[in-house]
């Protein structure tokens, strides 16, 4: 349940905190006072489409924050957990900024988090209703996913081994579509990938290798300089017949300094520095020796070297800038080629394959479709039971399921379906899109509401305005049914009818006041005196006289009766 809501700077609001309790809350008040702007924030919150037009008028940023609580294992924490956000403590926190350039900043928890993040945390936590949701109901396409809603228990599994043998179908239907509108590119497609695996398989290509080559060309390049170089730095290391070489006489430079070295620190650093020397010198030595053994030209690794590297430069002009993305390119060919030849090889067996899969599929879906037809019946007479509550008793709603012949297997089951609607005995049932007006259609859709508030989840439901255009004793259906709602979830309710407003477990007063040269919206929570002049204003208009406070008086009575019948009902 929503528990706190701030606004600071949204619309007509520069700042307005209040604290929600469980139950029925109202919200009343004048037109344009901003009722209805709270409500656009706690949408926001729920990741609703977010605008600079939001922002109040000389400031930078809007700013929304919301503090909510949920039952122990419910859906929210579940998201929550998915998406590694911390709510050890049950509370969660979502905020939004808005800012004037258009930028938006949503954090849960503190965690930054982006806009479709934060409306998949706030679609399991507030559930909005407006003037304008029931358009849903107007949209035959969305009647299917309100059916298996109402029936998640019964269909879920089912629904899912459906959708997971249909993609496995259509991957199967697809090749062999594709095999058979593409035979002579496929043809020529899997020649020119045996083709590339063979080349560049036969080759050998290892990595590193050119640059290898390269060393070792340029050494056989460079043979003659190489072999002049090491013979003359071997001569000046250890001489020639009786004239001793550079490494000789710093042997001897050092023996003289050792010699000394215990007469004074300095002939002792520098005897260890000759020393030093002496062993370098003498492992240059070695080192130039080995060189001078391994030194050999061979022409003929020459020209091997350089027909190598001209097999590896063909295979970079043609697949890569080096070995490295060849190499690549080769797995990547491999790999499509042998699923090009596994489709080959079982090419006569894939229609088998493809009539096989349809067959399993058809017969899931007729399992799906008897499923959602029981389903269809129960959520039939449960709407039926509501409506009659709402003085819709003699309307008939009808689950519509349909087939296309075109078109059998869908991705969501075998069935179309729709719902149909006769608002009076004697007429025929007719799609309830064309037919039904406003005020049935917020009572279908309030029925819809009572009937999924238990198994949705959703802990806070929001209505705004669902009640307008109604009256008398429909309005007191509405009102009961509200807060029949209530008794299952968190409801904030928007309404302009006194009994509506009786039946409020709580009661704020929202109204604007000039301040300055600015408007601002205030909130303020009604005391029960304080409820029976609103209610009375609500019924009387501008003047509230004394026949309409004690007729406030006497619905507020009734109001308290009637929710103990819900209860009582619940």
């Amino acid at each position: 349940m929503l528990q706190e809501l701030s606004i600071k700077n949204f619309a007509i609001i520069e700042r307005l905190d209040v604290v929600f309790k469980n139950g029925m809350t109202v919200l009343t008040g004048e037109t344009g006072a901003g009722k209805s702007i709270i409500i656009d924030a706690v949408g926001l919150l729920a990741g609703g489409r977010g605008s600079a037009n939001f922002v109040r008028t000389g400031t930078d940023k809007a700013v929304i924050q919301g503090s909510f609580i949920f039952p122990s294992g419910g859906t929210t924490y579940q998201v929550l957990d998915e998406l590694g956000i911390d709510h050890d403590d049950g509370n969660v926190i979502l905020q939004r900024e808005i800012h004037r350039n258009g930028r938006n900043t949503c954090r849960v928890n503190g965690m930054l988090v982006n806009t479709n993040t934060l409306k998949h945390i706030g679609e399991t936590a507030v559930d909005i209703h407006g003037q304008n949701e029931h358009q849903e109901l107007m949209q035959p396409e969305k009647h299917l996913g309100m059916l298996d809603e109402f029936s998640a228990d019964k269909v879920h599994d089912l629904k899912a081994q459906y959708q997971t043998t249909y993609q496995q179908y259509t991957q199967l239907r697809d090749t062999l579509e594709n095999k058979r509108a593409n035979e002579k590119e496929w043809a020529q497609r899997l020649d020119m990938l045996k083709f590339q695996v063979n080349e560049i398989e036969s080759a050998q290509l290892q990595p590193g290798e050119e640059d290898d080559l390269i060393a070792e060309r340029d050494r056989l390049d460079n043979f003659q300089k190489i072999n002049d170089a090491l013979q003359r730095t071997q001569l000046i290391l250890t001489g020639e017949d009786s004239t001793p070489g550079v490494n000789d006489q710093i042997s001897s430079a050092m023996q003289a300094m050792q010699a000394i070295a215990d007469f004074d620190p300095a002939f002792k650093q520098i005897a260890g520095g000759l020393e030093s020397a002496y062993y370098a010198l003498s492992d240059a030595v070695g080192d130039v020796s080995s060189q001078l053994d391994m030194l050999e030209w061979d022409e003929g690794r020459l020209d091997e070297i350089e027909r190598r590297l001209e097999v590896i430069n063909q295979l970079k002009r043609k697949y890569g800038d080096s070995e490295g993305q060849v190499l690549k390119y080769f797995d990547q060919i491999s790999e499509e080629l042998k699923q090009m030849q596994s489709t080959d090889e079982t090419a006569d067996d894939l229609e088998t394959q493809v009539a096989n899969q349809q067959s399993t599929l058809l017969k899931l879906g007729e399992k799906l479709s008897k499923a959602r037809k029981q389903a269809a019946q129960e959520l039939e007479q449960a709407i039926h039971g509501e409506l009659a509550d709402l003085y819709m008793d003699k309307t008939v709603f009808a689950v519509h399921f349909t087939r296309s012949k075109t078109q059998p297997l869908l991705s969501t089951g075998l069935d179309h379906v729709e719902f149909y609607l006769r608002t009076n005995p004697g007429e025929a049932m007719r799609p309830l899109a064309k037919i039904a007006s406003g005020g049935e259609l917020s009572r279908i859709m309030l029925a819809l509401k009572t009937i999924f508030s238990e198994s949705q989840g959703v802990t806070s439901i929001i209505f705004d305005e669902v009640d307008t255009g109604v009256s008398g004793r429909v309005a007191q259906a509405i009102a009961e049914k509200i807060s029949g709602i209530a008794r299952e979830s968190q409801v904030l309710c928007i309404t302009h009818l006194p009994q509506v407003a009786a039946m409020a477990d709580h009661h704020y007063f929202i109204s604007k006041k000039i301040v300055g040269d600015r408007t601002e919206t205030h909130l303020t929570r009604l005391n029960e005196q304080d409820r029976v002049s609103e209610i009375a204003r609500m019924s009387a208009g501008t003047q509230v006289t004394k026949l309409a406070l004690e007729h406030a008086k006497e619905l507020l009575g009734l109001a308290e009766k009637a929710k103990i019948k819900v209860k009582q009902k619940k």
